[in-house]
């Protein structure tokens, strides 16, 4: 089946996965520019995604959501929360752990991209040339204030993650 749409989203993934990779190689330490660019990359493609794609596919929908965009909002939420603080170790471990199911769920079949593909398929090219013409998000500094971090682990609940669970799978 030719996915275009699904196509785009998914190489966005793993390009993004890639420049992370790339940003974590030096552990402990990370390699800031390299962050600073996969975090960009990462809120854009949200914006892609949120602004763009979802929305083509909830209007050709009759404005009904798709089943998979509440959990996979509450999940932008959170990922955009963890954004926030600066990168630590293990902020970047569950940003990881999220960012693996989120995307599976957006990739898989019969998962949001293929549905939003279905439901778009009359205006792809025109949706792929919106997508292209997407600027990179502006970013504010890391705020490394205790708040966002407990704003961060409040948004993860909402979506069905607990921050501290995940470390915990980490150390053991």
């Amino acid at each position: 089946m030719n996915l275009p749409l699904h196509d785009f989203f998914t190489q966005d993934h793993r390009r993004l996965e890639s420049i992370l990779e790339k940003a974590i190689q030096t552990q402990p330490e990370i390699d800031l520019a390299l962050y600073s660019e996969f975090r960009i990359g990462l809120l854009t493609h949200i914006k892609m995604e949120e602004k763009i794609f979802f929305l083509a596919a909830q209007r050709a929908n009759d404005n009904v959501p798709l089943p998979f965009a509440a959990q996979l909002r509450l999940e932008h939420g959170a990922i955009t929360a963890l954004l926030v603080p600066s990168p630590t170790q293990e902020l970047v471990h569950v940003l990881m752990h999220v960012l693996d199911k989120h995307d599976e769920v957006e990739e898989k079949q019969g998962g949001m991209y293929e549905a939003c593909e279905k439901l778009t398929q009359q205006e792809t090219q025109e949706l792929l040339l919106q997508l292209k013409a997407v600027t990179p998000v502006p970013v504010h500094p890391h705020n490394d204030a205790p708040i966002a971090m407990e704003a961060a682990k409040r948004a993860l609940l909402r979506a069905g993650y607990n921050y501290d669970e995940i470390v915990q799978h980490l150390n053991q």
